[in-house]
């Protein structure tokens, strides 16, 4: 049985008691404080006009148009729905497991992560490296009502160079085969490889390409300051995608590699942890977004404190030394006036759902509470290319809306603690509890 009749058919059966979110026609939610995404002073006592999935009106004061619901948020901050810019959905058990971790077995947990995420307040992510036809089939039931969850870019499988971060034929026996989807995995070698891995993902259903320039933290025998994708190589990927109107993330966490991608015209940097003065500059030149990934940092760390037998000697250390440098990384790229846009890279060690940590490690690292929202909001819409859809609470926006007990600009902490949830106009939250819209 191919996998996507198989995933069509476990989609279907596991979510048949669910229905596509109804959505409510005319809703007006009444919030104490509102902080949209866009101005960077909070409002009070404000009005939110919904007409089915789209916000119409923002007006002052607590306003009722006949016949519309009240939802009462009126002790409660209002923000817009959050945004994780570098996510894997299918980040777990299933995945790290190559001999039994079947793209079945990911569809499953990536269910049970989706509802977690979207729990947490998080409306919307990017996913920035799992198998794309799992990606595609999920995709597929969040848009018919199959899968509870937040709306979804995803990059599909990373395009690695030979030998580099992501390519999984290292350090394992050479001889051990499979027949699935690993088989076509984008393991690259040249510029002409490289385009044709863009087009390969493209056609499979990727929104976005992601690209690994240097070694990773978490793959064994890889250093994360070496350049291991060539100027020709990265090159022949931004062409290519940006043709396709698809931009590039580039994992990177040496000097080298970042500022050579960053030239060769990237749309994001993922992690940047050993970027510098000249590196921003670059940055700021090019227009290119840094997305820090401090809680993948804090949590390989954690990880490998509590089970340094299950990894590497290698990837222990590395994993210890480089994220007190993702923390500085952040905050020398907010002060230099980078953009700069939320992204947890959850590796599935903690569980899903825990994305709001990601704000309270930017604020401890020094960026003030309220750029660190806009980073998981307004920032971050600007980075998937969509702002006139997401990331703020403004008319015309999707009705993509959440709320929290608290002041998160003096605790930013309460954005953890997420107490209601609206995406598209359908409720998902209310009152701290999960629902399912009717």
């Amino acid at each position: 049985m191919k996998f996507s009749k198989m995933a069509a058919s476990l989609l279907a059966g596991s979510m048949l008691a669910l229905a596509a979110p109804a959505l409510a026609n005319d809703v007006v939610i009444h919030a104490g404080t509102l902080i949209d995404g866009v101005s960077r002073t909070p409002r009070t006592k404000v009005s939110i006009i919904i007409k089915d999935d789209r916000i119409v009106a923002i007006e002052a004061g607590f306003v009722t148009p006949e016949g519309a619901e009240v939802i009462d948020l009126s002790a409660e901050t209002v923000l817009p729905g959050f945004i994780d810019c570098h996510d894997h959905i299918t980040g777990g058990n299933a995945r790290r497991d190559l001999l039994r971790g079947t793209p079945e077995k990911q569809v499953y947990e990536a269910m049970v992560n989706l509802r977690a995420t979207l729990r947490a307040g998080f409306t919307t992510i990017r996913d920035v490296g799992g198998n794309v036809d799992v990606l595609r089939a999920l995709k597929d039931g969040l848009r018919v009502g199959q899968v509870v969850g937040p709306r979804m870019w995803v990059a599909g499988f990373s395009i690695v160079p030979t030998g580099g971060h992501g390519d999984i034929y290292n350090s394992i026996d050479s001889t051990w085969k499979r027949t699935d989807d690993l088989l076509t995995l984008p393991v690259i070698s040249g510029k002409y490889e490289a385009r044709k891995a863009v087009r390969e993902m493209q056609k499979r259903g990727a929104d976005l390409i992601k690209i690994t320039v240097t070694g990773g933290v978490a793959s064994h025998n890889t250093d994360v300051n070496i350049q291991t994708m060539n100027d020709e190589e990265i090159t022949s990927v931004v062409d290519t995608a940006h043709m396709l109107g698809l931009k590039v993330a580039a994992h990177a966490h040496g000097k080298p590699g970042i500022d050579a991608a960053i030239r060769d015209g990237v749309d994001s940097i993922e992690h940047g942890t050993y970027s510098d003065a000249e590196t921003y500059k670059l940055m700021k030149a090019h227009g290119t977004f840094m997305v820090p990934t401090l809680f993948a940092g804090f949590e390989i760390a954690e990880e490998t404190r509590k089970n340094p037998d299950k990894f590497a000697p290698d990837v222990v250390w590395k994993a210890q030394h480089v994220t007190p440098t993702m923390s500085s990384n952040a905050y020398n790229a907010w002060k230099a006036g980078v953009k700069i846009a939320l992204g947890t890279d959850q590796l599935g060690y903690r569980p899903h759902g825990s994305n709001a940590f990601e704000f309270q490690y930017m604020v401890e690292a020094g960026i003030p509470a309220m750029d660190a929202i806009m980073a998981g909001t307004s920032s971050a819409a600007e980075l998937i290319g969509v702002p006139q859809d997401i990331g703020s609470v403004q008319a015309g926006r999707f009705a993509d809306i959440v709320a929290v007990k608290g002041d998160p600009l003096k605790d930013i902490k309460v954005l953890q603690s997420v107490d209601f949830v609206m995406k598209g106009g359908a409720v998902f939250k209310r009152d701290g509890r999960m629902v399912v819209p009717k």
